[in-house]
């Protein structure tokens, strides 16, 4: 009966220990590993728009969709001015580029892209005010989405390819700036 109790007791003491270590350091499937004793707040400013194509309102876009993903996926409070973590930038780039031509088998000028690539580019500057370790400056963040020109027309689909890419770059920056990736 005694080994039983002491047992018992040792294991509601590491269970305590565990659960202690759990509310100041967060680790979930996604790498996240916020220190949330001495990181509470971040800031994220608002993206300016560096890019002549594209919609007016991507900044703003991304803007939001940053701003959302890391409030859903972290218990840092969004803050206006000098958060503990702090994100900045700009879209950057905004190219189409065909990537798998199509010939009618004349050589006319009835020849075309059979798709065309959306690249998008977002320069951000990273700081954790706790731990200058993590900090990053001016760094690009890309990614691309093809789409079918016979099927498809830009500005039908446009805004739907940006907000996926947009999702990739995100995931991106949240993976080197909170999950250091």
């Amino acid at each position: 009966m005694k080994l039983k109790n002491n047992i018992f007791k040792v294991s509601v003491l590491i269970f305590y220990l565990l659960a202690a270590n759990a509310c100041s350091v967060s680790y979930t499937m996604s790498g996240i590993s916020i220190d949330y004793d001495q990181v509470k707040t971040i800031s994220i400013q608002p993206f300016y728009n560096d890019i002549s194509q594209g919609p007016a309102n991507i900044s703003q876009t991304f803007s939001n969709a940053i701003n959302d993903y890391y409030q859903q996926n972290t218990n840092l409070s969004l803050i206006q001015q000098e958060g503990d973590l702090q994100i900045e930038g700009g879209i950057t780039g905004y190219r189409l580029q065909p990537v798998a031509p199509r010939s009618s088998g004349n050589n006319t000028v009835n020849d075309f892209t059979a798709q065309t690539r959306l690249t998008l580019t977002v320069k951000v500057t990273f700081y954790n005010t706790t731990d200058d370790t993590y900090n990053f400056e001016n760094r690009n963040f890309t990614f691309f989405k093809d789409f079918d020109n016979a099927t498809q027309d830009l500005t039908t689909i446009e805004t739907e390819l940006i907000d996926e890419i947009f999702e990739q770059i995100i995931m991106d920056i949240f993976n080197a700036s909170v999950a250091n990736w």
